[in-house]
């Protein structure tokens, strides 16, 4: 059954604010993080005929953001026209800080880890993903992502703890 319209707002409001999280840790930006979050809505609305209720939205939503955000690691970055708005997309009201603390250390933390531990304790602990569905979406075993999260947590416990005075 296609997403309908009131759907679609629902899942804008419901789900923008992590998908935002998880694109701005990803990104490491603010304006990157906006464009990516809306680059992946635009294309939640133009695959609303393949939506699935029965399966996990965020789940759905944040395989569609990664996408769009290593789309935008493969490529430099091109300026989106001005007069493609669609008016039925909703706007996505970011929030102008993620909600987690020291974000700027944080921020430098995360790009100390590689990439594969960067992206599974974001897709977990910011994106909210269960850890099957980590794994699902990065396509490896479940006992990787769960490796690779309690790696992740490990070196960003101690790039923290050198970063941040005590």
């Amino acid at each position: 059954m296609a997403l309908s319209a009131e759907q679609f707002h629902r899942l804008v409001d419901q789900h923008g604010p992590t998908l935002y999280r998880v694109a701005y840790r990803l990104m490491g930006n603010r304006h990157d993080a906006e464009d990516v979050v809306q680059d992946a809505f635009r294309s939640v609305w133009d695959s609303r005929d393949r939506f699935d209720a029965e399966k996990g939205e965020r789940a759905w939503l944040v395989a569609i953001l990664r996408r769009r955000v290593v789309d935008r690691w493969r490529r430099k970055k091109q300026p989106m026209p001005l007069s493609d708005h669609d008016k039925t997309t909703p706007e996505l009201v970011a929030p102008v800080e993620p909600e987690q603390g020291f974000s700027d250390e944080m921020q430098a933390a995360l790009q100390c880890l590689s990439e594969e531990l960067r992206e599974a304790i974001l897709l977990v602990v910011v994106g909210e993903l269960t850890h099957q569905e980590a794994a699902d979406l990065l396509k490896v075993p479940l006992g990787t992502v769960l490796s690779r999260v309690s790696r992740a947590r490990k070196k960003l416990h101690l790039e923290l703890s050198i970063r941040l005075p005590s």
